[in-house]
């Protein structure tokens, strides 16, 4: 079965309750939630993972190129913005990442509107609050539906 990894980065656990404004309503545990039921629906297996330390999140991408992760849905937060450390691990991958943020980057402050992973990833969907992730997640799979075919 389709292996599908959603990282969510630093302050992510927030959700919810960090700036509604901004980032909307919705709970980590929401947003889990209805990318497991999108996932039934596309029948892939998701796994979701939430850390607040640069490391762990580093150690997790490394796993997901061991344990044959066949996507990785991606936001990473505020180190979207700066961490190389991330970045290069990101660049040990084989499979597709989608970069994903529930804001608008571009319509926020300017050191939010570079990604230092842009280069790396297929695509990257911002400002549509939860549907980001849904549609991060759709993406991956048609990428991978793509793959298949060729």
């Amino acid at each position: 079965m389709t292996q599908i990894l959603v990282l969510h980065g630093i302050n992510l656990n927030m959700f919810g309750k960090r700036d509604p404004s901004v980032y909307g309503t919705a709970s980590l545990k929401d947003i889990d939630a209805a990318l497991q039921k999108r996932a039934a629906e596309l029948r892939v297996s998701l796994s979701c993972f939430q850390t607040n330390h640069e490391g762990e999140m580093v150690e997790r991408i490394h796993k997901a190129f061991e344990d044959g992760t066949h996507a990785i849905v991606i936001n990473a937060g505020a180190w979207t913005h700066y961490s190389y450390g991330i970045r290069d691990a990101l660049a040990i991958l084989k499979c597709p990442v989608i970069e994903v943020h529930m804001s608008n980057i571009h319509a926020r402050e300017s050191f939010r509107h570079q990604s230092v992973f842009s280069d790396l990833v297929q695509g990257q969907i911002s400002g549509l609050g939860l549907d980001s992730y849904l549609a991060g997640l759709n993406a991956a799979v048609e990428i991978l539906d793509k793959r298949s075919i060729t």
